[in-house]
């Protein structure tokens, strides 16, 4: 005997599979919509398939955007001759958030993770390199996490960069061991930014 509707299965089975949702939170959501209005359940679906027609990646940084260019690749009082390097989209938020950086950024969308199968080939560094041949960038920041992977992936840069003339650094452990930039407060993230190495 079924006691859970197949369709309401399918979708507390949809949103388990969504990262930090697990199978309470998936149950609750789903009645959650369940007990709303049909007009409320609408505007997710519609916001949901508006993200995969409308969201694409920037051919200059790779970040998530609704034009490309990027509002910031797009916008020419930004100094384009440093580039930020980031695990996420996320993270331009936090550090544009601090007012701290003029610059242009470029997003890895992950960190290289043996354990999770996740290689270099995995990221947007071919495009990092790519913009690095065809512009004049004096520097690059490397402002990957500060765990395992985002340090194993800013070493892993460090030296694909160091042949190519640029100087590279690194931000300065401003942020706590293990924890992610998307969560950090401005005060740090511009300390972190300030205080930046040579790598």
């Amino acid at each position: 005997m079924r006691l859970i509707p197949k369709s309401v299965q399918k979708l507390i089975d949809e949103f388990g599979r969504l990262p930090g949702i697990g199978p309470k939170s998936a149950q609750r959501l789903t009645f959650y919509l369940l007990r709303g209005s049909k007009e409320r359940t609408e505007s997710l679906g519609k916001a949901v398939l508006d993200l995969k027609e409308n969201i694409q990646i920037c051919s200059e940084c790779s970040n998530l955007a609704e034009s490309n260019p990027c509002p910031v690749c797009g916008d020419p009082r930004r100094d384009h001759t440093t580039i930020m390097v980031l695990e996420e989209p996320l993270d331009i938020i936090a550090f544009e958030k601090t007012g701290k950086f003029d610059g242009v950024y470029h997003v890895l969308h992950g960190v290289i993770s043996p354990v999770e199968g996740i290689g270099p080939d995995d990221l947007y560094i071919k495009q990092l390199l790519d913009r690095l041949h065809s512009s004049s960038v004096k520097e690059i920041i490397l402002a990957t996490n500060i765990n395992v992977e985002g340090e194993a992936t800013a070493m892993y840069l460090q030296k694909l960069l160091e042949p190519l003339n640029v100087k590279v650094t690194r931000i300065a452990r401003g942020l706590p061991v293990g924890s992610d930039i998307e969560y950090a407060d401005e005060v740090t993230l511009s300390r972190a930014l300030e205080g930046r190495e040579n790598y």
